[in-house]
């Protein structure tokens, strides 16, 4: 039978080591449980001292990848937020059955949560067991755990109600979560649309213009200036050089373009060009309005301080015009001015946001201002969500309407041109 040498902890905290005969690892684990104790390590002992054998031989096809490829495919990836809103939820629930910490802990290493490993959850119990709080043992984990995620649970830790944040915060995960997926599921029509049309156009002018321009070749007469640019973009298409010149000219301004974006001059004009468009733009200034109120809302509801608070708020917003405006109400909020104040200098914010944090701050209850504030945005992106869905549908329509009328006129005109000359 398979032995196994395992490391645990005594409800005192001494650290026993041994090794068990069992069929398997699991039933390692259940038989330290049994004897009361809180396993650390459990390790395979009887085939410790074996060569690897066929192990060894065994190639990665990855291994034939460039080193960044392969540090690429093998980094670890973040947490969706649907994932770690259903990993804090379970985490919740455990402690509120009256589970001890590292009991819970060790209880999520069995429960099967996408998106975050089982390991992660062992090497919290182990960190815990070793006397660590929660907070501390997340840092180790920056991967998973955001600095949202660990301020708000060293606020529960600190506050006695661990179990409320973590409730909370999955709540928080959630709605972010919902509100992604009702973007996304609003884009992918246009976007099968956009792409299903020029599949159509690139097919029609690679295999079916080429027959018609045999044709209007064949007859000696003048062809109307729609016919003579499609025959020339049809020649465009199926002419190699062409393909290869323009695929080089793409490139390099794919190139310029990725130099630009990833400059902060670049981040910031695309982040102001991105909040301006004519559809998109009120959708993502609402979505931004709506994630600023309820992250930096959530985070002071749960006691984590007003600076700290800002400065993860700062992290988390993806927009650069966005993230310097909240760095300047941080600085004039360490300065001793209000949060209401430096919001409205910013001429960023909307009035209706800068006016309920000056009630809050008013009333003692900024967080609660803070939360309606993100709910009255969430609800309007939901609206704003709707609409754009409904005017980008007759949108494409008048476009490729206007697509197809004019290959049709393309190809008519000479025909029509042709049968009155015979005539």
């Amino acid at each position: 039978m398979p032995q196994f040498s395992y490391k645990a902890r005594r409800r005192s905290g001494e650290l026993v080591e041994g090794v068990l005969e069992t069929p398997d690892r699991s039933a390692a684990l259940v038989q330290i449980q049994r004897s009361g104790l809180f396993p650390i390590s459990v390790a395979d002992a009887s085939g410790a001292g074996k060569p690897a054998g066929k192990a060894a031989k065994a190639v990665s096809l990855s291994s034939f990848l460039p080193p960044s490829m392969q540090a690429q495919m093998q980094r670890q990836r973040k947490p969706r937020l649907q994932e770690l809103a259903t990993f804090t939820t379970q985490l919740a629930n455990l402690l509120n059955s009256g589970m001890p910490l590292t009991v819970a802990l060790n209880s999520m290493t069995h429960l099967e949560t996408r998106g975050i490993p089982a390991q992660a959850s062992k090497d919290l119990r182990q960190e815990v067991t070793e006397g660590r709080s929660l907070s501390d043992a997340m840092m180790r984990q920056p991967v998973i755990f955001s600095d949202l995620y660990i301020n708000m649970v060293r606020a529960g830790e600190t506050s006695g109600k661990l179990v409320d944040v973590l409730r909370r915060m999955a709540a928080h995960f959630q709605q972010f979560a919902d509100v992604q997926a009702k973007f996304k599921s609003a884009m992918v029509y246009p976007i099968m649309v956009v792409c299903f049309g020029i599949l159509l156009v690139i097919l029609f002018m690679m295999f079916v213009m080429p027959k018609f321009t045999e044709i209007f070749e064949g007859f000696n007469i003048p062809l109307p200036l729609p016919t003579q640019m499609l025959i020339g973009i049809s020649a465009f298409f199926t002419n190699f050089w062409c393909l290869v010149i323009s695929g080089m000219v793409l490139l390099a301004i794919f190139i310029l373009f990725k130099r630009f974006s990833t400059s902060a001059a670049g981040k910031r004009k695309l982040d102001q060009w991105r909040m301006r468009l004519p559809i998109f733009g009120k959708v993502i200034k609402i979505n931004l309005f709506g994630q600023f109120a309820r992250t930096l809302g959530t985070l002071l509801q749960n006691g984590v301080p007003v600076l700290t608070a800002l400065k993860i708020t700062e992290q988390i917003i993806p927009n650069v015009e966005m993230k310097q405006a909240i760095a300047k109400t941080r600085d004039a909020v360490t300065d001793g001015k209000t949060l209401a104040q430096p919001l409205a200098a910013s001429k960023l914010f909307p009035q209706l946001m800068v006016d309920l944090v000056r009630i809050g701050e008013e009333t003692g209850d900024v967080p609660g201002a803070l939360n309606n504030l993100a709910d009255t945005y969430e609800n309007e992106l939901q609206i704003a969500l709707r609409v754009m869905s409904d005017l980008i549908g007759p949108l494409l329509i008048v476009v490729m309407a206007i697509g197809v009328g004019f290959l049709l006129l393309s190809i008519f005109l000479p025909l029509f041109k042709l049968i009155s000359s015979i005539h």
